[in-house]
């Protein structure tokens, strides 16, 4: 991200106006994340974490869990909510904060690379991708690209907004963008959409926002 979004992004953390933070481990993870078909042990990866309890369940689950998230106001907010005490190392401009089988890098996610990450199983991106500007969007997941092996699957939730003139009763398809995006390198499954309205803390006074939930499967061909 340019650097005024990263500003923004930190400045969002530090007011606590992030009111997409679950207080619950995201259901959806919950239910499709075993379709993947894993074997306990392997490595996850969770970029833009944020403070997100999926980082345990994920860890609970076998895996090893490396994260990232540039603001340390939420990675300092994550071990604190789970009474740890993680050991930081500097590592350049990223730190890293490690406890168990939960890895954190604090910092820009272009700053990471390979050696950073070791082998890496699965991407879980928790909306991570439609947090991002539009304009950064492809840079991201072109960086994700060389930070992960080709045989990486990725499961991709996401908040879209609806297409002008659908309505609830149609056939959901997958968006033009996640097409664009990851059709090169992957078989998109949509594997699970539902329209919600939700209230953003930042938009106080104004009516909920319809959204489109979305779970891709990102498989390698």
């Amino acid at each position: 991200m340019s650097s005024p979004d990263n500003e923004l992004w930190q400045q969002s953390w530090r007011d606590g106006r992030m009111a997409f933070h679950q207080a619950e481990v995201n259901p959806l993870l919950a239910h499709y994340w075993s379709s993947l078909g894993l074997s306990p042990g392997g490595t996850v990866f969770v970029p833009l974490c944020g403070r997100s309890l999926d980082l345990v369940w994920l860890a609970e689950q076998g895996h090893q869990v490396v994260g990232c998230e540039l603001s340390p106001v939420a990675v300092r907010d994550f071990f604190r909510r789970q009474r740890l005490t993680p050991k930081r190392t500097a590592l350049g401009p990223l730190t890293l904060w490690q406890h168990g089988a939960i890895r954190i890098y604090c910092g820009d996610f272009f700053a990471l690379t390979p050696e950073h990450l070791g082998t890496i199983a699965a991407v879980y991106d928790r909306a991570a991708l439609t947090a991002l500007p539009e304009s950064a969007r492809s840079g991201y997941v072109e960086h994700l690209r060389r930070l992960t092996p080709e045989n990486c699957p990725v499961f991709l939730l996401t908040a879209e907004d609806p297409e002008e003139g659908e309505t609830d009763d149609r056939f959901p398809e997958i968006s033009g963008e996640i097409t664009q995006l990851y059709r090169a390198r992957f078989a998109i499954d949509l594997a699970h959409s539902e329209r919600r309205l939700e209230t953003r803390r930042e938009a106080d006074g104004n009516p909920p926002q319809c959204i489109e939930l979305r779970l891709y499967r990102l498989l390698p061909y």
